[in-house]
């Protein structure tokens, strides 16, 4: 079996294009909206969705996930709440690759290898942790390559060389490469020394990397597409779904998307 993104990534780098990632907190503002806004935004022109687990100590998330992921905690949502989601966008059809983020707790919680188990039947592609250190994952790492679901490691601007070189020796999927040290949230301008951390990074993987943190602008994305593959966008969006109203959280979605889509997905310049 051959993981979905792969397939994906490798097409669009062959088109010469640019990875769109938009991330969703499930259950937030509530469950089912969550889910029109998860498939809105794949309609939308996302290729990869990240899908975020509620958590009540989310430590590498800003203030907008932060609530979000508060609020979805209040409306009930357990990180089997997540599983079904995935579930029921695949039922729906979502065949674009499907990745969770979720923190340790909970799914330590849950039992490593039942969630993992879980995620592959409802058909989850990848898992980030991001209070799951490199050297520390080897476990949980070794459990999901043997169901061909990737673990994506998360590298900052502050990562030596020798843990990027540790990170990227078994990665599979993509590089998960923070725009800047600190949280999520939405920025006018991308971290000083991403591009930089890219180039790090790839002297020690030719697989993918995606950038994340602070995007939040169509030329971020086409910035991006300068020096990386793709772009992945959360605490913007969330704020997108925020300023509509309940009933056209999904709508908002999907239009923000498609706002940082330029016509052609903006060619990938990189050389």
């Amino acid at each position: 079996m051959v993981n979905r993104i792969d397939i994906t990534l490798a097409e669009i780098k062959k088109n010469c294009k640019i990875a769109l990632a938009p991330f969703v907190t499930v259950g937030y503002p509530d469950i089912e909206t969550s889910i029109d806004i998860a498939e809105s935004v794949i309609l939308a022109g996302g290729d990869l969705l990240e899908l975020g687990i509620p958590f009540s100590d989310p430590l590498a998330e800003g203030i907008t996930i932060q609530k979000s992921s508060f609020q979805a905690l209040r409306n009930g949502v357990k990180v089997s709440t997540c599983l079904d989601m995935v579930r029921r966008l695949r039922s729906r059809g979502i065949e674009a690759p499907l990745l969770l983020m979720g923190y340790v707790n909970p799914i330590f919680h849950y039992g490593q290898a039942e969630f993992i188990r879980d995620s592959v039947e409802v058909g989850v592609d990848a898992l980030i942790v991001p209070d799951l250190p490199t050297e520390e994952a080897t476990e949980l790492r070794d459990m999901c390559e043997k169901h061909e679901l990737w673990l994506v490691p998360l590298l900052a601007p502050t990562s030596t060389d020798s843990h990027i070189m540790q990170a990227c020796k078994r990665a599979k999927g993509f590089i998960y490469c923070q725009s800047f040290t600190g949280v999520t949230g939405a920025r006018d301008h991308l971290g000083p020394k991403v591009r930089s951390l890219v180039t790090r990074i790839r002297r020690h993987t030719d697989l993918p990397v995606l950038v994340g943190f602070g995007v939040s602008q169509r030329v971020h994305v086409q910035e991006i597409g300068g020096f990386a593959d793709g772009a992945i966008v959360g605490s913007a969006l969330i704020d997108a779904v925020d300023q509509a109203p309940l009933s056209e959280g999904a709508r908002a979605a999907g239009d923000f998307i498609r706002r940082l889509k330029s016509p052609d997905n903006a060619p990938n310049v990189r050389s």
